[in-house]
């Protein structure tokens, strides 16, 4: 299964892989990722991924959103699970995030339970549907 975590933070995105390491999935792992929105797009067009991690505040042009909405609205791309991350702590981002087509949103400081069950839960949304 391959992950990538669009995140413009080191650190965070070492604790996403770790987090992600830790839910002991029946596969193995492999983790891409981009610190800004441009890199993202160039994986997402030429590279496989199973489900993308995905900042809300990247420090570029473009932001989480703009990426969400090219991944759902590209024909290849748009089942990929998307679970949002951001430190802004305001709802209508949430709002907007689920209504662009995240399967879930992940608030900063990441709860290290709360974000596996919610890795999980997109995970096997998909496989049923």
């Amino acid at each position: 299964m391959t992950f990538l975590i669009v995140e413009d933070s080191r650190p965070t995105r070492n604790l996403v892989k770790n987090y992600i390491t830790e839910i002991k999935l029946d596969q193995k792992c492999v983790f891409l990722e981009a610190e800004d929105g441009e890199t993202a797009l160039d994986i997402l067009k030429t590279k496989f991924i199973d489900f993308v991690l995905l900042d809300w505040n990247l420090s570029t042009q473009i932001t989480g959103l703009d990426i969400l909405k090219a991944i759902r609205s590209t024909e290849e791309l748009k089942n990929i699970p998307v679970i949002m991350i951001t430190g802004d702590s305001d709802k209508m981002n949430v709002i907007v995030a689920i209504k662009n087509g995240a399967n879930d949103f992940a608030s900063k400081p990441i709860d290290p339970k709360s974000f596996s069950e919610k890795v999980v839960k997109a995970m096997s949304n998909v496989k049923a549907g």
